[in-house]
């Protein structure tokens, strides 16, 4: 399998490598006045905290299809041998996931962020089991990410109810202004889903919790530390998170080849537009 079919977090990336990599870790702030999906408030509090949450994609019948999908895929996916957090590049594989990848209410809002060149290039099924005893630790998506400059946006959208029952995501509001951090491999007594850990991160701003219901999205700055707890509830907590980028971002380690143009195209030429995939 190539590197850009493999997980948008998995370790294919390791200090050597991304330390070659001539990359652009600060926070670039979003200049547009005059916002077409957004509010201006809202683009001024994503320049802020770094983060926008509470907005609809789907409504409660449209989110119960998307539900009843993703339950089949992960029985499928389970019964091949994988688990609950291995479904990723979701969007080269499977149709349907490429249709909310390429969502018109997901993307009109992404691109009041980003402009009118956008690309979607991930895809990441977080589904956490209840019980299942494990964590996702503080971290900064742009770390894992052969990406430069870091103009690029995570979207999390609710599949089920999320909140702080059962481990919702949160943010560190306004931490993405401190550019890229360094971060330790993670401890295995940490049971973290991913493999990188940031400490002491009080330091850089205020906790808020990623309450959602299933259908709304939130969107955070590739740089915002984010996590979440284990989900010790009795409910299941899945969310599907998309990959945006500008299309002006570079992609390093044949990451483009995951693109999807998801509104406008790309002047340079670098990044793919892979099809919707016939697979279910």
């Amino acid at each position: 399998m190539s590197t850009a079919m493999r997980s948008d977090f998995k370790a294919v990336l390791d200090s050597t490598d991304l330390a070659a990599i001539p990359r652009d870790l600060r926070f670039h702030p979003v200049q547009n006045p005059q916002p077409k999906t957004l509010t201006p408030e809202q683009v001024a509090q994503f320049n802020r905290d770094g983060f926008i949450k509470g907005l609809t994609a789907y409504s409660p019948a449209e989110i119960a299809n998307v539900r009843q999908y993703f339950d089949d895929l992960l029985a499928r996916v389970v019964a091949a041998g994988g688990d609950s957090y291995s479904i990723s590049s979701a969007h080269l594989k499977y149709g349907p996931v490429w249709d909310i990848l390429t969502n018109p209410r997901i993307v009109a809002a992404v691109s009041d962020l980003l402009g009118e060149n956008v690309i979607g290039w991930g895809s990441h099924f977080f589904c956490k089991m209840p019980h299942d005893g494990k964590s996702v630790a503080w971290h900064q998506d742009a770390s894992y990410w052969p990406l430069s400059p870091s103009k690029a946006v995570t979207v999390w959208l609710a599949i089920d109810d999320a909140d702080t029952e059962n481990a919702c995501m949160r943010f560190v509001a306004g931490s993405q202004n401190f550019g890229g951090m360094t971060f330790r491999p993670s401890d295995p007594k940490e049971h973290n889903v991913l493999n990188q850990t940031i400490d002491n991160v009080e330091q850089y701003g205020t906790f808020v919790d990623d309450v959602l219901p299933a259908g709304q999205f939130s969107m955070h700055s590739d740089l915002l530390l984010h996590g979440s707890e284990a989900n010790d509830s009795d409910r299941r907590r899945c969310g599907l998170t998309l990959r945006y980028a500008s299309a002006d971002v570079h992609a390093y380690m044949d990451w483009n080849q995951k693109g999807v143009w998801v509104r406008g195209g790309d002047p340079t030429g670098h990044w793919a537009n892979r099809p919707r995939p016939s697979e279910q």
